[in-house]
């Protein structure tokens, strides 16, 4: 992994800092168990691709099977971003390409560190 879990919270946080209504946490286990164990109802879900739906429909399935209090909701992705994803916006950052209309700020920063020390080393 490119980036540990602390600041990959951290960067999230950094991205919503101006949204009170987040809060960003990290935790071990299966997601749908965090989740109720939070008072959370729904997941919400991202598809970008065809591909994604297979997946996300088995979780979904598996999830509610694992715990039935808990739903499920997913949330196709505007066309402008069904391309992203991290894998190819860290490919193209450590390509030397410029990330900065496909990330906040923060991560784009972030990125270019970790390009930096890999360069370096």
């Amino acid at each position: 992994l490119l980036f540990s879990v602390e600041e990959r919270v951290t960067l999230v946080r950094t991205a919503l800092k101006d949204n009170p209504n987040v809060q960003v946490c990290s935790y071990d286990g299966l997601t749908v168990d965090f989740a109720y164990s939070q008072g959370v109802k729904v997941l919400v879900r991202g598809l970008r691709v065809i591909s994604d739906f297979e997946l996300e429909y088995q979780m979904a399935l598996t999830n509610q099977k694992l715990c039935s209090e808990v739903d499920t909701v997913c949330l196709m992705t505007n066309l402008e971003h069904a391309f992203l994803s991290s894998s190819v916006v860290k490919e193209i950052c450590m390509a030397g390409g410029n990330v900065s209309d496909l990330v906040p700020p923060a991560v784009a920063q972030a990125l270019q560190r970790k390009r930096e020390d890999k360069t370096r080393t």
